[in-house]
Order: structure tokens, then C-alpha cells, then sequence
């Protein structure tokens, strides 16, 4: 027997990993779905334990194999959307990965920080085909933590930004927000909405729900002419929003249209079709399908979130623990340390 050792690579190193790096996270979004283009890909369906109905509190196993890269990983996240009233996160995760020369483990990666930016990164490699030709004004609703990283990699990739509105039910959160990024950015104009969604959302170039809800913030008369609407977590908004919509794009419909978000109701409703259905992200990435087409078009794009991208986020931040020796080495299991007398 062989000895079995796993790096255990924390938050704080996959910080590290990425600090002054933000680039990379794009391209692992768009490596993973050219992975998938590819065939590269194997993705078993998602098992999500639903602990109440009505909050969605959760905890989801997502796994998934990179076979060209010879790993095989599985993220367990869990989402609690009720933390939020106790001030604290509501998703936490971990990452595993294991090589398949033996199947043995190889890692337990941080799945929390990860998770926030490949959520984050989505929605940015969407706004690359979808947003507007000129982004200057973002309407963020919900002031957490996975609304902070949209901003975060929106305003990385577009410095074009001078205004972020920022609406939630909770009016400190929505200033703490602010009080984090005011001395970071000073280009930007912050704009208190006081919960208020038509002033956050109208006339902005793109629109963001952060807020893991399970009813709709978002109104049809928020939304006006143009603009990108990227849609995070559940039932974020009024129907009516899909149906203004010139174009509906998702990171993959096949894998939305089994879940709980407004597109998924409007489709067990009988309201939506397959066929209202524009494009998944990887058709635009291949260039089988065209972005915008022009400025007046309202686009809402939706992403539920796909396990082999967190696998190639999980498989990248190895690599680059092993490379920058970073992480802890653990072994798990020794060769012929069983002792069975003491089984008896």
C-alpha cells in the first residue's frame, strides 16, 4: 500500500494565488467551457438536499471529471440563504480533487472564495458578448458578499464604470458596501438606492441581483431600454423581466430548466419554451451564435452555476500551489498501518 497524500489549500492561499491575478480567473471560465466544446467533459447531474422549500436552504454535491487533465473533483457547497439574518454567509464550500493514474485524493481546496469568483467571472465572460458597447453605470441589487465580487471583476474588466447603485432590504449593508469600495475606487460615484430597485436598476448599462431570494426584487418597470441583466441566484425577479427580453442567454438551459429560478418556474409553468431560449454562454464563446447585435437590445442572462468549472478552478489552483509550494501536505493514510489486533 502506498501512501495517500492530499494538499489542503486554504482560503488564504487561494487568495494568494489570485491577488494581482484577476485575469486568470476569466480564463478559466472560458478554458472550461472550450473543455466542454471539446468533449473534455464529464458532468453528472448535480444532487441538491433541500432542507426547506421555502428559504432553499441547501447544500449541493457538484462533481465533475477534466479527462484530458486526468482529475476528477467534486465541490460540496452548501447555500443557507436564512444566514443572512444572522450575519453571516450564506455559502460556504469545499473542493476535492483526485488524479485518475490511481484514483487517489490529491487535494481539499477552500470551495468558498473559489465559488464567489467563478459566479462572479461568469457573469463577467457574459457581459464580454452581451453588455453594451459602453458600461458606465451598474445597478448592484443585494450588498453581500457575492454582490461585492461582481463588482469586484466587473470593474476589473470594464474601468469604464463611474457609477454602481447599490440596493438591499438592509440599508447598513447597503453603506457597508460603499464604506468598502469608495477609498478603492475613487472613480466611481456610489449611489444609495434604500432598497429601492427602479432607482438601482433603470437606465443602468448592467444589472446585477446578488440576493439568493425566493421572490422577485427586480420589476419589469425597472427595466428600460438596453442594458444586461445578470441574474445570480433564485427567484430574483418578476416574470415580466425574462419577457422584456430581446435575447435570453444561460450558461447551459439543459441544467437550468431542472432548478428553482425564475427562468426554471416559467418553464414548469408552461410560460416559457425551449425555443425562448437564444443561446448558452458556449455558443457565443464558439461563435456559433452572435452576442449583442446592437445597443438597444435588453439581454438577460442566467447561470445556475456547472460543476466542471469549478473543477477547473479547483484543478488550476493546485497547480499553482504545487508551483508556489503554498497549502499543507497531509497524509491521510500510511503504507500498512493497519494494525487489526486492535480491531478485536
Amino acid at each position: 500500500m502506498s501512501n495517500i497524500v492530499i494538499k489542503t489549500i486554504s482560503q488564504e492561499d487561494v487568495a494568494a494565488i489570485f491577488k494581482g491575478n484577476a485575469d486568470a480567473i476569466y480564463g478559466i471560465i472560458e478554458d472550461s467551457f472550450r473543455k466542454y466544446l471539446a468533449g473534455d467533459i464529464i458532468m453528472p447531474d448535480k444532487i441538491s438536499q433541500i432542507f426547506d422549500e421555502v428559504s432553499q436552504n441547501r447544500i449541493n454535491c457538484m462533481p465533475a471529471t477534466l479527462i484530458n487533465e486526468k482529475v476528477c473533483g467534486m465541490k460540496w457547497v452548501s447555500v443557507f440563504p436564512t444566514n443572512a439574518l444572522k450575519g453571516m454567509q450564506n455559502v460556504t464550500g469545499i473542493m476535492l480533487l483526485s488524479e485518475l493514474n490511481t484514483g487517489f485524493p490529491i487535494a481539499v481546496i477552500d470551495g468558498t472564495l473559489s465559488t464567489k469568483m467563478r459566479t462572479a467571472a461568469v457573469g463577467c465572460i457574459a457581459a464580454k458578448y452581451l453588455a453594451p458597447s459602453k458600461v458606465e453605470t451598474i445597478g448592484v441589487i443585494g450588498a453581500g458578499e457575492e454582490a461585492r465580487m461582481h463588482f469586484t471583476l466587473l470593474k476589473h474588466l470594464y474601468p469604464s464604470i463611474k457609477e454602481c447603485r447599490v440596493s438591499s432590504l438592509n440599508i447598513t449593508i447597503e453603506q457597508d458596501f460603499i464604506d468598502k469600495f469608495k477609498g478603492i475606487v475613487p472613480d466611481v460615484k456610489f449611489v444609495t438606492c434604500n432598497n429601492d430597485s427602479h432607482l438601482c436598476a433603470s437606465g443602468a448599462d448592467i444589472i446585477v441581483t446578488a440576493i439568493s431570494g425566493q421572490s422577485p426584487v427586480l420589476k419589469a418597470a425597472d427595466i428600460t431600454q438596453g442594458g444586461l441583466y445578470i441574474h445570480v441566484g433564485g427567484w430574483e425577479d418578476e416574470y415580466g423581466v425574462a419577457q422584456k427580453a430581446d435575447k435570453i442567454v444561460c450558461d447551459d438551459w439543459e441544467v437550468v430548466k431542472h432548478r428553482s429560478q425564475t427562468l426554471c418556474r416559467m418553464y414548469k409553468e408552461g410560460i416559457l419554451k425551449d425555443n425562448d431560449i437564444y443561446a448558452n454562454l458556449s455558443d457565443l464563446i464558439a461563435g456559433t451564435k452572435k452576442g449583442r447585435e446592437n445597443d438597444s437590445e435588453f439581454i438577460y442572462f442566467n447561470s445556475v452555476g456547472l460543476s466542471y468549472i469549478d473543477i477547473n478552478f479547483a484543478n488550476y489552483i493546485y497547480k499553482e500551489a504545487v508551483k508556489r509550494d503554498v497549502g499543507r501536505e497531509i497524509v491521510i493514510a500510511e503504507s500498512n498501518n493497519v494494525n487489526y489486533s486492535d480491531l478485536f
